[in-house]
């Protein structure tokens, strides 16, 4: 079950925002429903790229065996 606070990981690409399958998000608001959550991506300076609405289709909970990477943002014109 997935809650606030948690360090969730998107499952597909979202090319409007930069972020890649893989990238990792915290949850900052669960809606009642369970059903979908507000996930905040951020740089490895804290500045924000996206707050999204997310459902289960997009996001999973981080593994415990999983590492984490590091690449750089390509962000995708208007």
């Amino acid at each position: 079950m997935i809650k606030e606070l948690d360090s969730v990981v998107l499952k597909h690409d979202i090319g409007k925002y930069g972020l890649k399958k893989g990238d990792i998000g915290a949850v900052v608001h669960c809606y009642a429903d369970g059903n979908a959550f507000e996930v905040e991506f951020l740089t490895a300076e804290g500045r924000t790229l996206a707050v999204l609405t997310l459902t289960l289709d997009d996001i999973r909970l981080m593994g415990s065996k999983e590492i984490l990477h590091v690449r750089e943002i390509i962000q995708q014109s208007a």
